[in-house]
């Protein structure tokens, strides 16, 4: 039956029967041993790469109709699987092996008065569903840090992706079951339509954790729509502020590395702080670097005085995500301006700030409400395997039981184990 002939009923029950089965198995996963989810995750990276022209061959198909269908660069990017980024895959997977199993550690306990002993103790969440757009790598990210932190995962992927998706699941499905892992433990609902993630966010019976990762669309659609509680992951309105204090040529350095290197993820910059002080000297030899590379430029009236060929920045510009080569540049009047500009347009996920005036960078980082907050370094750098994390499931832009790159121990909770030897309570 085509997806567009299917009822939001009949999607509403192949998204239930997935969830189901991953419920059903999830005491199992929760209670795997560590050497078999590490080795589960070892035959995982052995199968992707034995395997690696059926995914790229599945992948071709889909950024051929990606461009056919008008998608942008940026997206086309974001979709296409080559050796290198399996070999990425690959390496990911080995490292969230070799990571410290999360599952079973003892958060903290104590001894009370009345001999009970507390133990506030590490556990799975269950099953945690993940909805996605065209980033393919993210069905293997997701199901390695699920497994590995002893949850089962039900996943969700775009329809731009959805040949590599199904190619990349059947692949490691087969490779977990050989390592002792129910199948079920890792579904796909191969349903890209909105109707399939719909019944994933309705889905409280059965999911325990929803994980959006993709654009600010997508995150606030579920957020908004969603009954099974969300951890809400970002959008990246990301900001590179250069202080009067700045190394100019570092700062060079840093704005084109952030804004350029991979434009179209959300850690990319998008608007770039110059302090006024050093405006003139600054804007033009970062404006040479960034044109070099293809960069639209849009700037402030200020900026427009300098750099009398930018185009002009309207206010819609300070919010935007661009996931492309465009990048929004301001002049401000010192960090205060700057702290005040990114906590009112930003996204609060990454920023960073180039300065050796030490008392101005730790004024910056005290002020600034976002995950990450960066000295001299590129906003690039927020990602789960640079962190040391092994892979990351999303970048948590909220407060609430997570921010910032969410690795395997972002993946649990916690339960209270009391141990007694008869007490009663009068």
């Amino acid at each position: 039956m085509a997806i567009s002939a299917r009822t939001a009923e009949e999607v509403w029950r192949i998204v239930e029967s997935k969830a189901r089965k991953a419920k059903s198995v999830a005491p199992i996963v929760a209670t795997l041993s560590t050497d078999t989810k590490n080795r589960a995750l070892h035959q995982m990276a052995d199968a992707l790469w034995e395997r690696r022209y059926e995914i790229m061959q599945a992948n071709g198909q889909d950024v051929e109709d990606g461009k056919a269908a008008g998608l942008s660069s940026a997206l086309i990017d974001r979709l296409i699987l080559n050796e290198k980024r399996i070999q990425a895959m690959v390496d990911s997977l080995k490292e969230v092996a070799a990571l410290p199993d999360p599952v079973g550690e003892i958060i903290e306990g104590w001894k009370r008065p009345n001999g009970l002993v507390l133990q506030k103790v590490r556990v799975p969440f269950g099953v945690v569903g993940v909805i996605y757009e065209s980033r393919p790598n993210v069905t293997v990210d997701s199901a390695a840090l699920c497994l590995k932190s002893g949850n089962c995962a039900v996943l969700r992927g775009g329809k731009e992706a959805l040949h590599s998706n199904i190619a990349l699941w059947t692949v490691i499905v087969d490779a977990v079951s050989e390592a002792g892992v129910p199948r079920d433990a890792i579904q796909l609902v191969d349903i890209p339509d909105r109707e399939g993630a719909r019944a994933m966010m309705r889905m409280n019976e059965f999911l325990d954790l929803l994980i959006p990762r993709g654009g600010a669309q997508l995150i606030k659609y579920v957020v908004e729509n969603a009954t099974v509680p969300v951890i809400e992951t970002g959008a990246g309105n990301c900001h590179v502020y250069v202080d009067r204090s700045a190394d100019l040529e570092m700062a060079v350095r840093i704005v084109v590395n952030a804004k350029t290197q991979r434009p179209s993820v959300c850690n990319a910059a998008e608007t770039l702080l110059v302090d006024e002080a050093i405006a003139p000297q600054f804007l033009p030899r970062v404006a040479e670097a960034l044109l070099a590379k293809g960069v639209e430029l849009r700037g402030c009236e200020m900026t427009r005085q300098i750099l009398p060929n930018v185009k002009p920045a309207s206010h819609e510009d300070w919010y935007t995500e661009y996931l492309d080569l465009i990048l929004a540049i301001k002049v401000v009047k010192g960090v205060d301006e700057a702290v005040e500009h990114i906590n009112h347009y930003g996204t609060h996920h990454s920023e960073a700030i180039v300065a050796t005036d030490l008392r101005t960078a730790r004024k910056f980082c005290d002020l600034v409400d976002s995950a990450a907050v960066y000295v001299n370094a590129s906003t690039r750098w927020t990602d789960g395997y640079e962190y040391g994390l092994g892979a990351e499931i999303g970048i948590s832009t909220q407060k609430a039981h997570a921010r910032g790159p969410m690795g395997l121990r972002e993946l649990t909770t916690y339960k209270w184990i009391v141990w007694g030897d008869g007490q009663v309570r009068e």
